[in-house]
């Protein structure tokens, strides 16, 4: 599975949303994504790529572009 596959995949279990909907998807666009399923979020990104969000970066993540950009400080690509 690509480190794409597995961000997507962290997304779309977590928030219950389909691939074609993730490009644009930021934090409270939609019902799911809310405080709760923010940080279910993120359990799920941490356990796909097995590290540990910095305080900084969980509050930062606040979409699916920004994500990707987050995970680069942890030697992850996302393409």
């Amino acid at each position: 599975m690509t480190n794409r596959e597995k961000y997507n995949e962290a997304f779309m279990d977590s928030l219950d949303v389909k691939e074609e909907e993730l490009e644009g998807l930021e934090y409270e666009s939609i019902p799911a994504w809310d405080s709760v399923g923010h940080m279910t979020l993120v359990d799920a990104i941490e356990t796909a790529f097995d590290i540990s969000l910095e305080t900084d970066d969980v509050v930062g993540l606040n979409s699916y572009k920004e994500g990707i950009n987050i995970l680069k400080k942890y030697d992850i690509t996302i393409e």
